[in-house]
């Protein structure tokens, strides 16, 4: 959630912001009702006082007069107390809607006022035919779409045979950098509360995205940054202990409704996958370097694995909805013809810690203040797999992977 006293503090520039994230989003209502419920708390609190003070004036005597004001006083009281509850719930459901303020330096519009700030590599060139991720899996027996569709559904993968092998290979070498860079292993539920959800953002404004466990109330994590992101929830932590940099390995479940297009089969997007995640907690004045840092991890794995990607500044508009800032590693496929994302780097500032009281203190008798939490890919592994696949790929349909991760597999 966003800092309201930043809000009232200075409502044109903030408002002015989010709707350069989210030109649809009702912030100017957001501003009234925060300001109608201050008058409205104010009055329910006078009136309660005033009665408070007609009951006391009681016990010395009941009068006439005197009843009929506290007759008159209960009645307003129960009137405004009802629209209180109103107006909070109002508020409260609005609020929740409420984007993270992006930051004021980064570009606006939607996807195409993304600002490329880093290329690394050149695209690979190839003397034969090139063929996608897809034909070359099948070929080799490494995926099988069709068992997947028929035990699950649509959109789903089944690796077989040296797949899962390069699987889980690649997990534990991308496991290896981000130790290298100082995170340290968390294995999460993937299995959590709505609350959960709530602390992460992801609720309630992504619900139809999660995939429910019915009558458990219990949800399939879209990615381990959920329960990173709570692991702290209603701590107070000590200034020494930050910043804390987690990792944690997870299949991650996403319903993502609606169609793909010829170009996304295979592994482009799909409902469960695998991912490496890295998430930091810090100071305010440390999550820009945290923010660089975390991605010089991500780098630092698509640079061994020789692959040729560029950096994207995203526009306020394509940032996720708790970043306030992002930046989006692109790998170019070459039987795609394109850049895809395989890691989202991301700011939250304090909008996920205000939502779950993760909070620190400067000095012992310091006033508790909230932490800045950031996250970020690293990587995800389908599309990982797909560049590998496509990058790598030999005139007779063979796979010649790097040295650097052919060392973590039982084949060559």
């Amino acid at each position: 959630m966003i800092d309201l006293g930043r809000l009232r503090k200075d409502p044109q520039e903030i408002c002015a912001l989010i709707k350069r994230k989210e030109p649809s989003f009702a912030i100017e209502r957001l501003c009234s009702l925060d300001s109608e419920l201050a008058k409205v708390r104010l009055s329910v609190e006078a009136l309660r006082q005033q009665k408070n003070e007609l009951a006391a004036q009681g016990k010395s005597g009941i009068t006439d007069a005197l009843r009929t004001q506290s007759i008159e006083v209960s009645k307003k009281l129960k009137n405004e107390e009802a629209q209180l509850e109103e107006l909070e719930q109002a508020f409260n459901n609005l609020y929740l809607a409420c984007p993270n303020v992006p930051d004021a330096d980064i570009p606006q519009g939607f996807k195409e006022a993304n600002k490329v700030v880093k290329t690394v590599g050149e695209k690979p060139h190839f003397s034969f035919p090139v063929k996608n991720h897809l034909e070359l899996g099948t070929a080799l027996g490494w995926f099988d779409f069709e068992a997947a569709a028929t035990m699950t559904g649509a959109n789903f993968a089944l690796y077989k045979g040296d797949g899962v092998l390069l699987l889980y290979a690649l997990s534990m070498f991308m496991f290896k950098n981000n130790l290298k860079h100082g995170f340290k292993p968390v294995q999460v539920p993937y299995v959590v509360n709505e609350a959960s959800l709530v602390v992460a953002s992801n609720f309630p404004k992504f619900k139809d995205q999660v995939y429910k466990i019915g009558e458990d109330e219990l949800y399939l994590i879209p990615t381990s940054e959920v329960s990173l992101a709570n692991l702290y929830r209603k701590h107070i932590l000590a200034r020494q202990e930050l910043p804390i940099r987690m990792t944690s390995w997870s299949s991650c479940f996403r319903r993502e409704a609606g169609g793909y297009g010829s170009a996304e089969r295979g592994l482009i997007r799909i409902h469960q996958f695998e991912k490496l995640e890295l998430f930091t907690l810090c100071e305010p004045e440390s999550s820009p370097a945290e923010q660089e840092r975390m991605l010089a991890c991500a780098e630092d794995i698509l640079q061994q694995l020789g692959l040729h990607y560029r950096i994207s500044l995203l526009a306020a508009q394509d940032c996720s909805f708790s970043s306030a800032k992002t930046y989006d590693i692109e790998v170019w496929l070459p039987g795609q013809q394109a850049y895809y994302e395989v890691s989202s780097v991301s700011n939250c500032t304090d909008f996920q810690a205000r939502r779950g009281a993760i909070r620190y203190r400067q000095e012992v008798e310091s006033k508790p203040e909230l932490v800045h939490t950031l996250n970020g890919s690293s990587l995800a592994l389908p599309r990982l797999m797909v560049a590998l696949l496509e990058v790598y790929q030999q005139a007779d349909g063979s796979i010649k992977l790097p040295e650097v991760i052919t060392k973590e597999l039982p084949f060559k």
